[in-house]
């Protein structure tokens, strides 16, 4: 055998043995764009939903599920390839989405926590059972609740409540749900504000940008932004999600998951 050969062999098996492949190779072409090797910025997850549009205007989209292995090295798809919808007006990047546009923004987002209307359904990341008096605010007059979970509408609080959603209005899309990190204030300049009786950052949000960007069960068509899927592989993903193996969002459309 020839000494290039065999070191092109022996290079071939190591990529392989990483999960990854040669740039520009056959193995390469055949790996497809929304694979974890060929995403930009996974970080340091181990689990991955990747959502890709049909186009920019669409709101027809296909939600893949991978696990890293234990080797650290080789993804593996999880689920079957699912179903999805996005916004009625398709897609944006996350840094230019406008709020109220109905576009889903373009990225790579953690997977925070979920919640929905009934118990638990069995998942590992933490779950809050929302009742008729929880609400998502979105008012962009009031950064300081901005694209924050609230426990009630206190006739103290500072939002409207015309600028929020009140979860139980969504029965079925929000039966159960997980939040995408789209646009949020950070974890830790968050407070309860007994006064008010609301919670509140002392780091805005983007007010601009838009808030409530969840993934969730499917309605009777698009979304205003969120992604969607049927209830049962939804459920399958809640079930799956593993706050330790650090789970994560990739959306956008086919031809940009890339660079998401």
């Amino acid at each position: 055998m020839r000494r290039s050969l065999a070191i092109g062999l022996v290079l071939g098996a190591v990529a392989a043995g990483l999960g990854v492949v040669p740039a520009g190779s056959a193995e390469a072409a055949a790996v497809p764009a929304h694979h974890p090797t060929r995403l930009a910025h996974v970080s340091d997850a181990r689990q991955l939903i990747v959502v890709t549009g049909v186009s920019r205007t669409s709101s027809y989209a296909t939600a893949y599920t991978y696990q890293l292995g234990a080797n650290g090295r080789t993804w593996r798809a999880k689920f079957p390839p699912m179903r999805a919808r996005n916004g009625y007006a398709g897609w944006a990047w996350a840094g230019k989405r406008i709020q109220d546009t109905g576009t889903t923004p373009m990225g790579t987002f953690r997977i925070t926590a979920t919640f929905g209307l009934k118990a638990d359904p069995g998942t590992r990341m933490k779950y809050k059972r929302a009742d008729s008096n929880d609400y998502w605010v979105g008012d962009n007059r009031d950064p300081k609740t901005y694209n924050m979970f609230q426990p009630s509408a206190s006739s103290r609080r500072t939002w409207r409540k015309g600028e929020a959603e009140r979860l139980a209005a969504y029965p079925k899309q929000y039966e159960y749900a997980a939040v995408i990190n789209f646009n949020r204030p950070a974890a830790a300049t968050v407070k309860w504000n007994a006064a008010r009786r609301q919670y509140v950052t002392s780091k805005p949000a983007d007010t601009r940008r838009g808030s409530a960007i969840f993934l969730h069960i499917n309605g009777r068509g698009s979304t205003a932004g969120c992604v969607s899927l049927r209830r049962a592989d939804l459920l399958k993903v809640l079930k799956w999600l593993d706050p330790a193996k650090r789970p994560r969002i990739v959306m956008a459309t086919a031809a940009d998951i890339g660079r998401a």
